[in-house]
């Protein structure tokens, strides 16, 4: 996925003002985005949340353009929120506003709809750039983080799996459990927990979440 260049911020924009629902766990960083955002006559804070489940709730009651989302946070993550409120209204643009650019929470951010993904150090003119660029279709990403994902990939992968752990990691993204997947293949709930060990040391990565991602992201799965 390539990145739209963020263009200069302009207050003198036309058209209907930008109504955005910020969503941070820490109310300094929820104050101090309010003042930078209304500091833009283009733009308007239409809400706040403090977590993930509260982010969907009001997300629904109050239908903003545009979502400036937190990626870590207590009472559910900002990908997992990202994901219901686009299955709610698809036509919110969430943008995801955070300190960590690792390559897995990218990859996921991106899968799960994010129009885009900055890092809490982008500039007010960049960030105001950069919502207004999401209301009009356009994926925004800070620099660093269009560089690790075009890396990424475009990369080879540097492991493949066998017939056996493509199988497991499969059924895995199809949300079944070790001992269902066991059923599924004959073999026993110890040996899917082997096979699992085993991919996630060739994909680098922790979890069954992240497992199945890298996957895909490498054309593994």
């Amino acid at each position: 996925m390539a990145a739209t260049p963020v263009p200069p911020a302009s207050s003198a924009s036309a058209g209907p003002v930008v109504r955005v629902l910020i969503v941070d766990d820490h109310p300094v960083v929820r104050e101090g985005l309010r003042g930078m955002l209304e500091s833009d006559p283009a733009i308007t804070v239409a809400g706040e949340a403090g977590s993930g489940e509260e982010a969907v709730v009001r997300s629904a009651a109050l239908a903003p353009d545009v979502v400036l989302m937190d990626l870590r946070m207590p009472g559910g993550d900002g990908v997992s929120a990202t994901t219901r409120i686009l299955a709610a209204r698809p036509e919110i643009r969430v943008i995801v506003l955070t300190t960590y650019e690792n390559d897995q929470d990218i990859v996921r951010a991106v899968e799960a709809g994010a129009a885009g993904y900055l890092l809490k150090d982008t500039s007010r003119a960049d960030l105001l750039a950069a919502i207004i660029s999401a209301t009009r279709g356009e994926t925004v990403l800070s620099p660093s983080v269009a560089t690790r994902l075009v890396t990424r990939m475009r990369a080879p992968a540097t492991e493949t799996l066998s017939r056996r752990e493509t199988e497991v990691l499969s059924l895995v993204g199809q949300g079944l459990t070790n001992a269902e997947i066991g059923r599924a293949l004959f073999i026993s709930e110890t040996t899917v927990k082997t096979h699992l060990l085993r991919v996630f040391t060739k994909l680098g990565v922790s979890d069954r979440t992240a497992a199945v991602t890298t996957a895909l992201a490498r054309g593994l799965l």
